[in-house]
């Protein structure tokens, strides 16, 4: 290997030691780890990328901005695809804007344009989308996904402000992010994890944060934590700790098919009725969660069970009615 060959490889093995240890390393330990002298570290702070800094500050210490590294990542025709789709999804169901996202898809969009010039063109559509004026500029929400994003990378915890809605107090939090979830429902997402203040896991939609500063505490995302299971029964984002609560629908004949077509929750059983309607069921973990949706099919779908869950569209349903009957006057 010739010198630069060599130089090369240690570059990359002292940014990969930095990625291991977050607190910053001094140039001392780096040349043990790596076998040589603490001279020839210290010649290689010229060539180390601009998110490889020494923080005199703290003891003399080479650190990594983690928030700006950058990763390199191959996709093939098809597997970029898939990537533009779930952009789309992200495009078309939030409404601030995303500098990164849209960063993010730029660089994928440059790196299609050989290969498939007219989704290339796409890409680089969405990421237009993501930061036009018909989304929201909302520098707060966007602090809170960086903070949250960098603590979540990290491992450390967050003192975050939050407040549940409009006159409510601005509340202080003490928060360990577990994993981000975005819900199509309400255009928003949320961060579940374990929150200290509480003592128990708590969700905070992060557009109702009002700022996320991060500490130097840190803390590990237990071994069996899994947003799958914690999320298995949910129809969107809300979980709960006790038992799911099965949900009987009924659809009119109009729209089984299209009910159908769809697989709307992962432990559905559908039923089809000989008058070509369609009986609908799931164990859901907080069946209020599903008021938007069942709202949307209107007149077509009818809640049978739970009866709680039926009184309230009911009364929604007269309610309605209140607004478009007339009686005279």
């Amino acid at each position: 290997m010739n010198p630069s060959q060599t130089k090369a490889s240690r570059l990359l093995q002292i940014e990969a030691l930095l990625l291991a240890h977050p607190e910053g390393m001094k140039p001392a330990e780096i040349a043990r780890r790596l076998g040589v002298h603490r001279s020839t570290i210290c010649r290689y702070l010229p060539d180390l990328p601009l998110h490889i800094y020494f923080d005199e500050a703290d003891g003399h210490r080479w650190k990594i901005d983690r928030s700006a590294d950058l990763v390199n990542v191959r996709f093939n025709l098809h597997e970029a695809t898939a990537l533009h789709l779930a952009t789309r999804l992200l495009a078309r169901n939030s409404d601030r804007q995303n500098s990164h996202a849209a960063a993010a898809l730029r660089k994928l969009a440059l790196a299609l344009e050989r290969l498939a010039p007219h989704i290339s063109r796409h890409m680089h559509q969405s990421a237009e989308a993501m930061e036009s004026g018909s989304q929201r500029a909302d520098p707060v929400y966007l602090q809170a996904l960086e903070g949250l994003t960098c603590a979540w990378a990290q491992g450390r915890k967050v003192r975050l402000w939050y407040c549940k809605g409009a006159g409510e107090p601005v509340s202080e939090y003490i928060f360990c992010p577990y994993y981000l979830e975005p819900s199509a429902v309400g255009r928003s997402t949320y961060a579940f994890g374990w929150c200290d203040t509480a003592g128990g896991m708590r969700t905070f939609k992060l557009e109702r944060i009002q700022r996320v500063a991060l500490l130097d505490e840190e803390y590990q995302v237990p071994a069996e934590f899994s947003p799958a299971e914690l999320l298995a029964d949910a129809w969107g984002i809300w979980f709960s700790e006790g038992e799911p609560v099965e949900v009987v629908l009924r659809f009119s004949a109009r729209v089984a098919s299209r009910v159908r077509e769809t697989r709307w929750h992962r432990a559905e059983q559908t039923t089809g009725l000989p008058d070509g309607r369609l009986e609908w069921r799931a164990e859901v973990a907080e069946p209020t969660e599903m008021l938007p949706w069942i709202r949307g099919w209107g007149a077509d779908c009818e809640v049978l069970e739970p009866i709680e869950l039926r009184e309230k569209v009911a009364d929604e349903a007269r309610r309605m009615a209140g607004l478009y009957i007339h009686t005279g006057d």
